[in-house]
């Protein structure tokens, strides 16, 4: 579900989407990769990164539970005053997210493409073991494609 103050700013000129952060998260809730793809986005030391996956690992469960219906998945985006965040959760419970400018749309194919990446380069890569820390360089190389063909779209 949505959460969050929705923004009532009217922008009209042209406008690239822009998806800030990845981070993907194990079953577990400890943060097994976090990549920054804007030059001008705040970093963070990697303390933060993990608190930041650990809290949204421990408010995706709290989504589930809060649910009326049965069946729920959780948390899949959260929206802020200047920003987005947009959840995919796997079968096996690895959950990617990204964040995201508040221009943003179709984000749900994106981490799906996401996905496919991570499948084949870090899946099927003999020397990662899953729910471990993701270090593959094709995945780097082709995450950093995906995200780049993303944030290149114009509105």
């Amino acid at each position: 579900g949505h959460y969050g103050r929705g923004s009532t700013n009217a922008h009209t000129h042209t406008h690239t989407m822009a998806v800030f952060s990845l981070y993907v998260v194990n079953k577990a809730g400890g943060l097994i990769y976090h990549r920054t793809f804007v030059k001008d986005v705040r970093l963070f030391d990697d303390n933060t990164y993990l608190r930041v996956a650990s809290t949204f690992h421990g408010m995706h469960a709290i989504a589930r539970q809060l649910s009326p219906t049965k069946g729920s998945s959780g948390l899949s985006s959260v929206q802020a005053d200047t920003f987005s965040m947009h959840c995919f959760q796997t079968l096996t419970g690895t959950k990617f997210f990204v964040v995201a400018d508040l221009h943003a749309r179709d984000v749900e194919s994106l981490l799906q493409n996401v996905y496919e990446v991570f499948v084949d380069y870090a899946l099927k890569n003999p020397f990662y073991e899953a729910e471990m820390p993701i270090r593959c360089e094709l995945f780097d190389i082709n995450l950093d494609a995906t995200i780049a063909g993303y944030n290149s779209k114009v509105l």
